[in-house]
C-alpha cells in the first residue's frame, strides 16, 4: 500500500479536516467546555462543586486496594488507545493485557476535557468517597491538581519495574519531580504549523508567527500554556520560571497583535481546517495534528524553531481510593514494555514517552512483514530525536493563586 494508505490505518477515523471541530486534539486539550461522556462501565455520580477549588479532603480514603485486584476501570480520553479496526495486528492491547494476565479492562472513554471531569469527581473526592476509577488520564496541569490536593495514590515502583523506560525528557516535571505518582500515557509538542507554499519562505523562530507579511493570516491556541509558553520562548523567557510580569509581558505582546488585526483568531484544534485550506499561513499547533493534516496537503510542516518548543503529557494516575491500586499498577507497568507501548502508539500517533518502542515498532513491521510500519517508526513526531527534545519546555507548575492570574490575563486578551 502506500504511505498515505497506511497512515489511514493507524486512526481508522476520518482526517481532522472531515471532522467537526471536536476531533481527537480538541479532546485531549481543550478545557471548560461541554458535559462529560461515560461510554458504558460503572456509573460516575453526578457531584457537588463548581471544579475550581483547591481544598484537600480532610478524610481517609478507606476503599484503597479493597478490591479483588481481577479488574479494572480505566477513564480515558477518546480515540486514545489502539483499537482492531483499521489497525495493524489481530489483537489490541487491552486484549493482550487481559489474556496475559486475566484482569479486565473496563475502559471508559469519558473524559471530554480535564475540568468537567473534575467537576464530576470533585464532590466523592472531597468527602474520600470510592469512585470507582482505578487509573484516569489527566494533563499535566490538572495532575498537579489532584497531586496537591491528596487526591491521588502514591505508586509502588516495586510494581513498575518497566518504569525504568520512561523517556528522560518527562521524568522530573515540576508538578511531580520525582513521578511519585503518575506516569506518562502520551506527549505531544507544540510549536508552529505551516504552509511554505503560502508563506514563500521556511519558518525558523517563534517570531516569525509575527511577520506583517502574515496580517490576518496567523491563528494561536485557545490553550493557555501552549500560547504563552511559545510567545515567552520567542521573547526569551523560560516558561518553565515565568513570573507575573513575564505573563503580563507575553499577553501585552498578544493583545497589540490582536488589536492590529494581525492574529486571525484563536483556535481549539479546529486550526487544521484554514491550515489545510489556506485560509491561514502559519499557526500555533500541536504535533499530532500535523501528522494527519498532512495527509489532506502534504505541504504542510511543523516548525522545530531556534528559540525552543513547548513539552506536554497527560498522564495516568490512580484516583485517592482506587479499589484495585494493585492491578491498576500492573497495567501501567505492561504500557511500559517497548513492544506495548510500540503497538498503542501506532495507532495513537502522538510522542511515545517509552525508551525502546522506537524500534520495538521497527521489530513489529518487520515480524508481519509490513515496510509501512517499519518506516512509521522514522516519524520525527512520533519518535523526536534527542537534539528535538533537548530544545523543549514544560510549562511552570503554577500554584492556585498564580493560575487564577495567568489565566485571567490570557482570557482577557483572547475574548473568552
Amino acid at each position: 500500500m502506500d504511505s498515505n494508505d497506511a497512515r489511514r490505518r493507524l486512526t481508522g477515523v476520518p482526517r481532522l479536516s472531515q471532522m467537526n471541530p471536536l476531533s481527537r486534539r480538541e479532546f485531549l486539550r481543550r478545557m471548560g467546555y461541554g458535559a462529560l461522556f461515560v461510554a458504558g462501565g460503572p456509573t460516575l455520580l453526578a457531584a457537588c462543586g463548581d471544579g475550581t477549588g483547591d481544598d484537600a479532603a480532610g478524610c481517609t480514603f478507606a476503599s484503597t486496594n479493597s478490591g479483588d485486584n481481577k479488574q479494572i476501570n480505566f477513564a480515558n480520553w477518546t480515540l486514545y488507545i489502539d483499537v482492531l479496526e483499521d489497525g495493524w495486528f489481530e489483537t489490541t492491547s487491552l486484549e493482550d493485557f487481559e489474556a496475559a494476565t486475566g484482569i479486565k479492562v473496563n475502559y471508559l472513554e469519558e473524559i471530554n476535557d480535564n475540568d468537567s471531569w473534575f467537576g464530576k469527581v470533585q464532590g466523592q473526592m472531597t468527602a474520600c468517597a470510592n469512585i470507582e476509577r482505578d487509573i484516569a488520564v489527566l494533563t499535566d496541569w490538572m495532575a498537579a491538581r489532584f497531586i496537591r490536593q491528596g487526591w491521588a495514590e502514591e505508586l509502588n515502583k516495586a510494581n513498575l519495574p518497566n518504569a525504568v523506560n520512561l523517556t528522560d525528557s518527562l521524568k522530573s516535571p515540576g508538578f511531580d519531580p520525582n513521578r511519585t505518582y503518575t506516569l506518562p500515557w502520551q506527549s505531544g509538542l507544540t510549536a508552529i504549523g505551516y504552509n511554505p507554499q503560502l508563506t514563500g519562505r521556511e519558518l525558523t523562530s517563534i517570531n516569525d508567527i509575527f511577520d506583517p507579511a502574515f496580517a490576518g493570516k496567523v491563528t494561536m491556541l485557545t490553550e493557555m500554556r501552549d500560547t504563552l509558553g511559545l510567545v515567552m520562548l520567542g521573547m526569551g523567557i523560560d516558561p518553565a520560571t515565568p513570573s507575573l510580569a513575564d505573563a503580563e509581558a507575553a499577553t501585552d505582546k498578544i493583545r497589540q497583535n490582536v488589536e492590529n488585526g494581525h492574529i486571525r483568531r484563536f483556535t481549539g484544534n479546529d486550526y487544521g481546517d484554514d491550515l489545510t485550506a489556506g485560509n491561514v499561513v502559519a499557526a500555533f499547533a500541536w504535533s499530532g495534528d500535523i501528522i494527519q493534516l498532512q495527509l489532506d496537503n502534504p505541504d504542510l510542516q511543523f516548525v522545530i524553531p531556534d528559540e525552543g518548543l513547548m513539552l506536554w503529557s497527560d498522564n495516568m494516575l490512580i484516583p485517592a481510593g482506587a479499589p484495585n491500586k494493585d492491578a491498576a499498577e500492573q497495567y501501567m507497568n505492561s504500557v511500559y514494555d517497548p513492544r506495548v507501548a510500540a503497538k498503542i502508539e501506532s495507532w495513537v500517533n502522538y510522542i511515545c514517552p517509552v525508551k525502546g518502542a522506537q524500534q520495538a515498532m521497527r521489530d513489529l513491521g518487520a515480524e508481519i512483514e509490513d515496510e509501512d510500519l517499519v518506516a512509521l517508526a522514522d516519524d520525527p513526531l512520533i519518535f523526536p530525536d534527542q537534539a528535538t527534545l533537548s530544545k523543549t519546555h514544560i510549562f511552570k507548575n503554577l500554584d492556585e493563586e498564580e493560575e487564577r492570574q495567568f489565566n485571567d490575563l490570557f482570557q482577557a486578551v483572547i475574548g473568552a
